[in-house]
């Protein structure tokens, strides 16, 4: 068990949550420390356990997902945070990934989905479902929040970054750019720290907001 991905589950329907837990246990590799109705209860056990992953949804009793996401921040920094909800509108998933949240994932996704979901968010990575990524670039590009030039990043540090707005990992960035993974996750550190960010998905939005990369192209 002291190898297994360590997750706090909250959500105000308890059949949900235990279908949760019951996925999670039933594939192995997760152990759930803690499950919770509220907000309010899902920072308490975050500060209390630190689990690697948060599975917050957003419409809660106390306070949303949301804001329990951007207190799980300041409380259990090494946790991370996974949104689900059925909420598809992209002010609803952007704001979401500006409290933090790693992950945003609907509630009518399977398991296999939410599995991965995880998993690619414990290596550190950014999960979007389906065309969220495109509809919260999508807001950017139509002016939610205007973009202003500057001068933060070098040259290559705009090529990483716009590599990471198309949702490249650091392996697919290092063969595009003839650099190792550890130097792009290196250079990818050094960005976070100058845009004040802490994952990619944040990352990412800032870049486009500021004008630092171009907004990948829509499909």
């Amino acid at each position: 068990m002291s190898d297994s991905i360590t997750i706090l589950v909250a959500d105000d329907h308890t059949m949900f949550r235990q279908g949760l837990r019951e996925i999670l246990e039933r594939k192995g590799g997760f152990q759930v420390v803690a499950e919770v109705s509220d907000g309010h209860a899902a920072v308490e056990q975050a500060r209390e356990h630190h689990p690697a992953i948060a599975l917050l949804d957003i419409s809660m009793p106390g306070i949303t997902g949301i804001e329990a996401a951007r207190q799980i921040a300041r409380v259990s920094p090494e946790t991370r945070t996974v949104v689900l909800t059925m909420h598809r509108d992209e002010r609803t998933v952007l704001e979401a990934l500006r409290a933090g949240a790693n992950a945003y994932l609907l509630k009518d996704a399977d398991a296999s989905e939410l599995i991965e979901a995880i998993r690619v968010v414990h290596r550190g990575e950014a999960a979007l479902a389906g065309s969220a990524a495109a509809r919260v670039l999508d807001l950017l590009r139509r002016g939610d929040s205007a973009p202003t030039a500057n001068d933060l990043l070098t040259p290559r540090e705009r090529d990483i970054l716009a590599l990471v707005a198309q949702g490249d990992d650091n392996r697919a960035i290092a063969l595009k750019l003839s650099l190792s993974e550890k130097t792009v996750g290196n250079r990818l550190s050094e960005i976070f720290q100058k845009l004040g960010v802490s994952n990619r998905t944040q990352a990412a939005i800032v870049a486009v907001q500021r004008g630092l990369v171009p907004p990948p192209e829509m499909s």
